[in-house]
């Protein structure tokens, strides 16, 4: 199934989309619970619960689609250089703080944290700071939790999976360099694109798919998460050994080659650039540069 969130006459909405992408079937919610996108309905399945009634269906074309969770219930984790000609390409661009002589590949899953307030929906425009001349793009495919734990081992993780939305990692890639560390540079205002909706685990899988991102229509990465270095189950066994995991946590799991770092001179985004960013079984999310 696909979950989106959306906006109708300045009201939130959470919906069932049609198998044709034409309609959107609202979920009977309180508005509260409409505000969260769809964590209530995430929660309420991994307590084993029915989900609420259908409502009469309206036009997607006919809302404002929002991010699925537009405000996840705490930071969004994030895997760095987990493909392995990312890796190379980043290693070598004079901007990755971890690297170190001959380590190209990490033995271990990087982790970071963007804030729950850099996520914005499609359509929304990513805002370039005054305070940073290098942002860049990053398409990655993301795993919602379903079943939270801890300890999770990895033969296990998969049960554990919701399913899968995008996410364009926006990276402030100056910052990134400059504070050693890769947090700040990845979570200012509007720098979390995310969406169009959530895609259940059973309608699409996520550890063999395909990954694009275009600039202006521009190809600038593919490839298919087989190329991870650390697969899903691994990303969830790590994540989970020291931290409990909760239903709607959300992990994006790297970007591939071909970010704006990698090329020579840098292509950064600029105003005015559209970035597209497709995943097979999900769709696709666009966002403009303002």
């Amino acid at each position: 199934m696909k979950i989106v969130a959306y906006r109708q006459n300045g009201q939130p909405g959470v919906g069932l989309v049609s198998a044709d992408l034409l309609q959107v079937q609202p979920f009977d919610l309180p508005q509260a619970q409409r505000e969260q996108g769809a964590l209530a309905l995430i929660e309420m399945q991994a307590r084993g619960e029915a989900l609420p009634p259908l409502l009469a269906a309206v036009a997607l074309s006919g809302v404002q689609i929002t991010a699925p969770l537009p405000r996840p219930r705490r930071n969004i984790f994030c895997v760095g250089k987990n493909y392995f000609a990312h890796a190379k390409e980043f290693a070598g661009s004079g901007f990755d703080s971890s690297a170190r002589a001959g380590e190209d590949i990490p033995d271990c899953p990087i982790y970071f944290t963007k804030v729950p307030e850099s996520v914005v929906g499609p359509g929304a425009a990513i805002e370039m700071p005054a305070v940073s001349s290098a942002i860049d793009y990053e398409a990655e495919l993301t795993v919602i939790i379903g079943r939270g734990g801890k300890g999770i081992l990895a033969k296990d993780a998969m049960a554990h999976v919701w399913g899968y939305t995008i996410i364009n990692d926006v990276t402030a890639r100056d910052w990134q360099s400059r504070h050693k560390q890769w947090h700040l540079g990845k979570s200012f205002d509007t720098f979390c694109p995310m969406g169009p909706w959530l895609v259940s685990a059973d309608e699409c899988d996520g550890t063999r798919t395909g990954v694009r991102c275009y600039v202006n229509n521009e190809l600038r990465q593919n490839a298919s998460t087989t190329d991870l270095i650390f697969d899903i189950p691994k990303l969830i066994e790590t994540l989970s050994a020291g931290i409990t995991l909760y239903p709607g946590d959300v992990i994006a799991t790297g970007t591939p080659v071909g970010v704006g770092i990698g090329f020579k001179p840098p292509r950064y985004l600029k105003f005015g650039d559209v970035v597209r960013v497709e995943i097979d079984g999900i769709g696709s999310l666009e966002n403009p540069v303002r």
